[in-house]
């Protein structure tokens, strides 16, 4: 038979106290601890951050919008979903590898107009131009982005002669193949946006042709050269023969106000020695005849005596000048007058 014991049932009573206590206390700080895990996990899921050249597509429940403004934002937790787009200005090339620069055949060779080969490396710049369209509307805009530039590409390099995508129709091929792109992707709507298309390189496939092309732009920058040089030349001539002929013109208008000045004068005085000639013909008939044998035998002295004889007249020069200081006899009124008659 069992003796009850007050004291061992006071010690009882007391232990389950304790025991309930710490029983409570760990309960309280085990969900204390679950919340402040919680509230950590959600804490960290609940928000994110976007940079200056990012964006950020939100989806709740199926549906995407876009986020544009840089900084801090909230999500709900396990609900909202974050995808964050680069909206950089990015590109890929076409034709060569970017890492070994190596060339790519099998996206540089193309066929030209005249039924050329050519080899021609792009590169292509594009950036996104509507991200929840550039993270759902496919599966790889990028790729297809890729796909289309290659076929713009060709399609555009087909239309030109060899000479043209060699040498002087980059700049046109260029701007064409980036509105044919342009058109594509919006029929695509992929969310990006072309902003260049550039030709980094073309070139013949083979040495040969390439060598003889080098030769045909050589000629063509000797044509240029001389083309530049004529024009200097001419530059430089075409003042000199204008100043010319400014001269020569004033010298011909000169000359021919002299002309007519001179032809003026001689009319004056013909109409003047022939209102003489009416009022004297006699005499005036002796002086232009005197006038006229002083014209034709300038200088000579002839002595002519009236008889009428041709060898009386007679040169007397070689006598009056053996007389040293001797002056030729004048000729006499008669004489005159007999040599008038004649």
């Amino acid at each position: 038979m069992e003796t009850f014991d007050p004291n061992m049932e006071e010690m009882k009573k007391a232990m389950r106290q304790k025991a309930g206590k710490a029983g409570r206390w760990m309960k309280h700080t085990g969900s204390v601890i679950f919340l402040a895990v919680l509230l950590l996990v959600l804490g960290n899921g609940s928000f994110y951050n976007i940079e200056e050249q990012e964006q950020a597509v939100v989806t709740t429940f199926g549906v995407a919008k876009a986020v544009t403004d840089p900084g801090l934002h909230f999500k709900i937790p396990l609900i909202q979903r974050v995808k964050k787009v680069n909206t950089t200005i990015q590109g890929f090339a076409l034709g060569y590898s970017q890492d070994s620069n190596e060339v790519m055949e099998a996206d540089s060779l193309m066929i030209t107009n005249d039924y050329n080969f050519v080899n021609v490396d792009f590169f292509i710049e594009y950036k996104v131009a509507d991200p929840v369209k550039a993270v759902y509307a496919s599966r790889d805009p990028v790729q297809i982005l890729r796909n289309v530039s290659q076929a713009c590409i060709r399609t555009v390099i087909g239309g030109y002669d060899v000479d043209s995508v060699l040498t002087t129709g980059k700049t046109e091929i260029q701007g064409k193949i980036k509105e044919m792109m342009i058109g594509k992707l919006e029929q695509h709507d992929i969310g990006l946006q072309v902003v260049n298309v550039t030709i980094q390189d073309s070139e013949p496939p083979t040495t040969e042709v390439m060598e003889a092309f080098k030769a045909v732009e050589t000629a063509k920058q000797g044509k240029e050269t001389s083309i530049n040089n004529a024009n200097k030349y001419r530059n430089e001539k075409l003042p000199q023969a204008e100043a010319q002929i400014d001269q020569i013109m004033q010298e011909a208008e000169a000359a021919k106000a002299r002309r007519v000045n001179e032809a003026n004068g001689e009319v004056a005085k013909f109409n003047a020695m022939y209102a003489e000639y009416v009022k004297n013909p006699e005499v005036t008939r002796q002086r232009m005849f005197y006038e006229a044998m002083e014209d034709v035998l300038p200088g000579m002295k002839v002595i002519i005596d009236g008889t009428g004889q041709v060898n009386t007249m007679l040169p007397l020069d070689s006598f009056t000048q053996g007389q040293a200081g001797a002056a030729a006899p004048a000729p006499s009124q008669e004489a005159a007058q007999a040599a008038a008659e004649e």
